[in-house]
């Protein structure tokens, strides 16, 4: 991976390209959370918000215009300050301690109305969070396996954790200080605007300066930010895989490279991090020493202005100069500091909403991510016999199976047995369009039938089956289920009615007894144990320390590898579905494991129509029909002595297959 250039990637290029339109949406769909969830909060949020800029801007008035013109006076005899109660104004008769009490309480207001809104805020903001995790994780579950085959698992993983973070620190934190600080520089720019036109236009000045120095180091530093939250992403992927591949780092001694992988990563993210904690960590020292310059030329100005209306006076003979003032000076000082201040608070929070609604673009590119669509209307019930030997739908669970058929012409709702025909007509299907990987596939496998799948890696065996599933959908061509085209069958009562045992094995954290029920979920303690003993899985688990109740973890590591297939086996038959498909099940296991695994598959399998998928020939060998597949395409078809007989690819395939196991 290349080193970073001054101007970053042209990922990060990119993704600092979704400003505009996407970001404003992204806006716009977050404060819709804030507003349907929490308008009263966010109400009582913009009043606190008021409160306390308000609060801020009464402070500098009360010391400047109050204390210094109303209350504190020179005495002519000594020349020396004193201090007096006002005869006239809005503090009229009100003694200085008086005066003090007022501004306190008002000052008190601003502080609880912060305290407040604070809270407010960061309740606004978890709940949003919680609420956006929510959303994403439903939608998720409808998102089609085509989703997840491009999109990397810890690409995902990081848009749950920092991205959805990020969005939190936005609304509980930056939100909040942006809104107060551009109410606080509203008020302030009023009060100075009243107070003295010249000294305003000195602060403009100087706060466009400061206006040019935030454009360019946010625009340095988000860039930069948004680059090192796509390369954490990045980072947090190949963390995953190097974790869940530890085993082969192990074997092929592919440490050192593993680290050096990680370290490219790594030290990407730290040149990113270092580039844009560089342009953020210096904007706020620069904003307040231009500030401070201010605070000199308008000191030097004021009190010029002061001198040049003095009248003739001299300076400690009166604090009384024509339109300028002490008191006017110190107030004006203090606005133009409440003014510059929120500036640099703005700034300094502009990197983290950048950062914030780049993540809200990637959540919200999954959220708004196209479901799987589900045509379907064939429902699959539980039914019994009527007195003809027809199904008939039943609340309780039967073991048995129908179709539920209604129909759009008005006719009544038909009732067929589940009996698990399925055939393929003239199926042609591309992953990416315009390159396919089945041509036309035509084939049947009647109720019971066990049909195996023989070829070369590619050759799309498992296309096959994960099109039974209806994983993905086809181009071209019909595929029908006890001759209902399966597009007419909702997909969850489809899936239901298969079970289906991978080569690549998936326990979840969880008891051995959860594992298995993970196939039924309505499946008593009973059913479970007879499902394991029907796998060939009840006698190892009964030696586990504590048997069914055996709690796994890492995708249960703690087991062989015989022994979490087993579990799998154990999971299909509990599902009891009239349709088995079995993908390489015992690829992976040892001879004398593949005994038992291949026993435990035997009886799962009666009485079933089978799909198996198997790499070792000998397994297959009592199927009903075997089919040889090479670049998507059936070359032959028939039983395993029939296409000995032919000694064509299959007799290739078994005599090789054979040689290599003895």
């Amino acid at each position: 991976m290349p080193r970073v250039n001054p101007r970053a990637t042209k990922g990060a290029r990119n993704m600092n390209m979704v400003s505009g339109k996407a970001r404003n949406a992204a806006i716009r769909r977050l404060l819709s959370y804030v507003f349907k969830y929490y308008p009263v909060q966010f109400i009582v949020v913009l009043i606190c918000v008021l409160l306390s800029s308000f609060t801020n801007v009464a402070g500098g008035f009360f010391t400047g215009t109050v204390v210094v013109n109303e209350y504190i006076m020179p005495s002519l005899d000594s020349g020396s300050l004193e201090i007096r109660t006002p005869t006239s104004g809005a503090f009229a008769g009100i003694p200085f301690g008086g005066a003090i009490a007022i501004m306190a309480s008002i000052l008190a207001v601003g502080t609880i109305a912060l305290y407040v809104y604070n809270i407010l805020m960061s309740i606004i903001g978890q709940g949003v969070q919680r609420r956006i995790r929510d959303e994403l994780y439903d939608h998720m579950q409808d998102l089609p396996i085509s989703y997840f085959d491009r999109r990397g698992r810890g690409d995902i993983m990081s848009v749950y954790t920092n991205d959805v973070d990020a969005l939190r620190e936005m609304l509980s934190r930056a939100l909040p200080m942006v809104a107060n600080s551009i109410v606080t520089m509203v008020a302030c720019f009023v009060m100075m605007l009243l107070t003295d036109l010249m000294l305003t236009g000195v602060v403009l000045g100087v706060s466009l300066l400061i206006f040019f120095i935030i454009i360019y180091f946010t625009k340095m530093a988000s860039r930069f930010f948004i680059a090192q939250q796509i390369e954490l992403g990045k980072m947090n992927g190949y963390i995953e895989e190097m974790v869940n591949g530890q085993r082969v780092v192990k074997v092929f001694n592919y440490e050192k490279r593993n680290i050096e992988g990680f370290k490219k990563h790594n030290d990407q993210f730290f040149n990113y991090s270092v580039k844009a904690n560089r342009f953020a960590n210096l904007l706020m020292p620069t904003v307040n020493q231009v500030g401070n310059i201010q605070y000199v030329l308008i000191a030097l100005i004021g009190s010029l202005a002061v001198f040049n209306h003095l009248n003739g006076v001299s300076l400690m003979g009166t604090f009384t100069y024509g339109i300028a003032t002490v008191g006017t000076i110190v107030s004006f000082l203090m606005y133009s500091k409440a003014f510059v201040q929120p500036i640099g608070n703005v700034s300094q929070q502009l990197n983290l909403i950048a950062l914030a609604l780049a993540g809200a673009t990637r959540i919200f590119e999954i959220i708004d991510a196209p479901v799987e669509t589900d045509d379907g209307y064939v429902e699959l019930v539980n039914a019994k016999e009527d007195e003809n030997g027809n199904p008939v739908e039943c609340a309780e669970r039967t073991g048995k199976w129908a179709w539920k058929h209604p129909h759009t012409d008005g006719s009544p709702t038909t009732y067929t047995w589940l009996k698990g025909k399925i055939t393929f007509n003239d199926v042609d299907f591309a992953y990416i369009p315009g390159k396919t990987v089945l041509h036309n596939i035509s084939m049947y496998a009647e109720e019971g039938q066990k049909i195996a799948f023989v070829g070369p890696t590619g050759s799309g065996k498992t296309t096959i089956t994960n099109l039974i599933n209806r994983f993905y959908d086809i181009e071209d061509g019909k595929v029908r289920y006890d001759d209902i085209n399966i597009n007419k069958i909702k997909k969850k009562d489809l899936r239901r009615s298969l079970g289906v045992v991978l080569q690549e094995t998936k326990l979840f954290t969880g008891t051995v007894m959860e594992n298995i029920r993970f196939g039924n979920l309505e499946a008593t303690d009973e059913e479970v144990i007879a499902a394991a003993k029907l796998a060939n899985a009840h006698n190892f688990i009964t030696h586990l320390p504590d048997g069914y109740n055996t709690l796994l973890h890492s995708g249960g590591a703690s087991l062989s590898q015989g022994q979490r297939q087993l579990i799998a086996i154990a999971r299909a038959a509990v599902a009891n579905p009239p349709v088995m498909i079995l993908d390489e099940a015992t690829s992976s296991i040892d001879s004398r494991t593949e005994a038992l695994v291949q026993e435990g598959m035997d009886a799962i399998m009666k009485g079933r129509t089978v799909f198996v998928i198997a790499h070792r020939l000998s397994t297959i060998k009592n199927s009903d029909v075997i089919m040889v597949l090479q670049d998507g395409r059936i070359i032959e078809r028939g039983s395993h002595d029939q296409l000995l007989a032919e000694k064509g690819k299959y007799y290739q395939l078994y005599t090789g297959n054979e040689i290599a196991n003895k």
